[in-house]
């Protein structure tokens, strides 16, 4: 059973958690989660008054669930200014508090104090009601990340229009699919964006996808680098472009409360599958910024005051989330351009000098690139010094990278919180908690008010099953959800019955989130991957984490995935792939047979023989999001030869030919 570990730098009595515990009565953590449960109503209740969440109309009842667990309605019949909570309180009682910082890719920043938000974001209002914008219009934002994203979030968001956040790094297909899915009436897009040093255009694909959607009436440009004008009346493609910055100075801000209901929607954010079209997540005002603020509360600690920044884009749900939930703490945060390791590896450990952040969030991914690079890969001397919590989300862990971020990096003073949850979440559905202890790679349990089990394929929970053969704790099972929380989706964009057929088809009254867990001996919980990326070997179901943790372990591997591929023998059969470590210096095919045999019997050793890999193969690079997230299901597709599906997320397409490149009879191994 592995060890737990406990963060020396944070006391669990100071946390917002604790507090929250003492304030409202609950005897403890356990208490507080059994209450969650037991009474839903009280708990969320407890949870808005802790976030000092005002409102203009105050509702009549917390939930109600006539309409079933897939459909709650929660703060009916209330009504709240959600912009005067995020930004307009704070900007009138202290206005000189820090509000957002930036940094791009070129190391230029900008930094907003909560007035200077305020009166942008309000002077945008007033702006984008003269163009014809208002309650229920959708709004698509297709940017870097640069602050005009988050200007725009609470612009829509004081206008009641449905904000759509997309992918910066999408193609022209791929946004004007989303734009025709949602029929957004305005888009909001950059002329470009720097990555690595080099200019990216943007306006070129913005202009494509516009024209390919009818309802889009204007474009609105943000120039990024001041190298593109928009095209004026009769000119450009369509001559329906307007400058940001000239609608900006002359309008004024808008003033008044801004009202809207509760359930009223906020959000639209898009999720990509393997076939079909894109799932358009529906959030509302009430639910999506609660939800986000409630985890910085309660699993990050974010305080008043304090500084958060998380390696992200505004088209992923922690985009989002990070400007909702920091605001709504009263909290800063940082928006960053580049990518974390250019123009040195160790550019991340910069950004949290410079921006003074007292939380920081990374994929594992990124974790494991910057501990490739050794020395190079670690913090200067006192970088880390305002540096209180790490955050991770979007994909496993493997032990060696957590606990190089955990000891050499954090030095075993700043906690991990892991999270995991998502886009149709609205947040996360297991987290640790700083203060108590930690298990590397797992979560210390569910977020109170996530009514989180594990469960068999019949529906029936696991959490006190026997340990399975390899001894690593419980049984591991579908992640499913036993009632609902305030900001689940409300659907999908014009599509109910793709959303109850994704989420609530599989056990009647019950969410089926899609990952594969456990929970352990001592109560902490373990992610083991996707459902539909598990392997299932001679009856044995073994997730691609316990590879690729593995492999990960051995000094040739800087990164690893694993899939499963048919095999007339077991049924499926493990495949991996690596990308190897900067000391191990390059190999040829011929040296690679002997690497190959090293890594599957290092690999037997840890998971057992009857489990071990039928190849191993050597990579120059793996496909992945800009984030650093690794694309499984494109690993798998790209090598069996099959449908990839939608590509819209990948970075280097380059990948891609590289994994195929391997499936090849001959000269397979790069």
């Amino acid at each position: 059973m592995s060890e737990q570990l406990l963060a020396n730098g944070c006391r669990w009595e100071d946390t917002g958690l604790a507090r929250f515990i003492r304030d409202y009565g609950h005897v403890d953590l356990a208490g507080l989660q059994a209450c969650a449960t037991e009474e839903p109503e009280r708990f969320w209740a407890e949870v808005a008054e802790a976030l000092a969440l005002r409102w203009t109309r105050p509702y009549r009842r917390v939930l109600e669930r006539s309409a079933g667990p897939a459909w709650p309605r929660w703060f009916v019949g209330g009504e709240l200014d959600l912009y005067d909570n995020l930004i307009g309180r704070v900007a009138r009682e202290d206005p000189e508090r820090l509000a957002l910082s930036w940094e791009g890719d070129d190391g230029s920043t900008r930094r907003y104090r909560y007035v200077e938000l305020d009166e942008e974001a309000r002077r945008l209002a007033t702006g984008l009601a003269e163009l014809g914008i208002g309650r229920g219009d959708r709004v698509a934002i297709y940017l870097p990340m640069v602050p005009e994203t988050a200007v725009v979030l609470l612009a829509c968001a004081r206008l009641g229009a449905i904000a759509m956040p997309l992918f910066s790094g999408y193609g022209a297909d791929a946004v004007a699919s989303r734009l025709q899915d949602a029929g957004a009436k305005l888009l909001v897009c950059a002329d470009a964006y720097l990555r690595r040093g080099r200019r990216v255009d943007m306006l070129a694909e913005a202009r494509l996808a516009a024209a390919r959607s009818a309802a889009v009436a204007q474009v609105l440009l943000v120039a990024r680098d001041g190298g593109v004008q928009p095209a004026s009346a009769g000119g450009g493609a369509r001559g329906n472009e307007i400058d940001y910055r000239q609608l900006v100075a002359r309008s004024a801000p808008q003033a008044g409360a801004a009202p809207h209901a509760a359930d009223a929607p906020l959000m639209i954010l898009y999720t990509s599958g393997t076939t079909g079209r894109p799932k358009g997540v529906l959030h509302t005002h009430a639910g999506f910024p609660l939800k986000a603020a409630q985890d910085m509360m309660m699993a990050f600690d974010v305080k008043a005051g304090e500084h958060i920044g998380w390696i992200t884009d505004m088209g992923w749900m922690m985009g989002p989330w990070l400007v909702f939930g920091a605001l709504l703490r009263g909290a800063a945060l940082m928006l960053f351009e580049g990518t974390p390791d250019h123009p040195r590896p160790d550019r991340l450990w910069q950004l949290v000098e410079r921006h003074r952040l007292t939380h920081l969030g990374l994929s594992p991914t990124l974790a494991r690139l910057l501990m490739g690079e050794g020395e190079a890969g670690l913090p200067a001397a006192g970088a880390l010094a305002s540096l209180r919590v790490f955050g991770s989300t979007g994909e496993p862990w493997n032990e060696v990278p957590w606990r190089w971020l955990f000891e050499r990096v954090g030095e075993g003073r700043r906690p991990i919180i892991n999270y995991s949850g998502g886009t149709e979440i609205g947040g996360g559905i297991l987290a640790c908690f700083p203060g108590l202890p930690q298990k590397a790679c797992g979560f210390a349990g569910p977020i109170p008010g996530m009514a989180a089990d594990v469960v068999d394929a019949g529906g029936r929970s696991l959490r006190a099953g026997p340990a399975t053969e390899r001894g690593a704790g419980t049984q591991v099972g579908e992640l499913v959800l036993r009632a609902p929380w305030p900001g689940m989706a409300a659907g999908f964009w014009q599509d109910d019955a793709r959303y109850l057929d994704t989420y609530w088809s599989r056990f009647a009254g019950i969410w089926v989130h899609g990952d594969w867990a456990r929970v352990d001996a001592d109560g902490h919980w373990f992610i083991e991957g996707r459902s539909d990326d598990t392997l299932k070997i001679a009856g044995k179901r073994v997730g691609p984490a316990e590879y690729e943790s593995a492999l990960v372990g051995h000094p040739l591997v800087r990164e690893a995935v694993a899939i499963g591929v048919p095999d007339p023998v077991k049924g499926e059969a493990a495949v991996c792939f690596v990308t190897l470590a900067a000391a191990a210096g390059g190999v040829g095919p011929e040296a690679w047979a002997e690497r190959e045999r090293v890594l599957r019997e290092h690999v037997a050793e840890r998971l057992g023989k009857a489990l071990a890999p039928v190849r191993v193969h050597c990579t120059a690079a793996l496909p992945r999001t800009r984030n650093g997230k690794i694309l499984r299901r494109l690993v798998r597709a790209a090598y069996l030869a099959g449908p990839l599906g939608d590509l819209s997320a990948l970075e280097d397409p380059a990948a891609l030919d590289a994994i195929r490149a391997c499936a090849e009879p001959a000269g397979a191994l790069s």
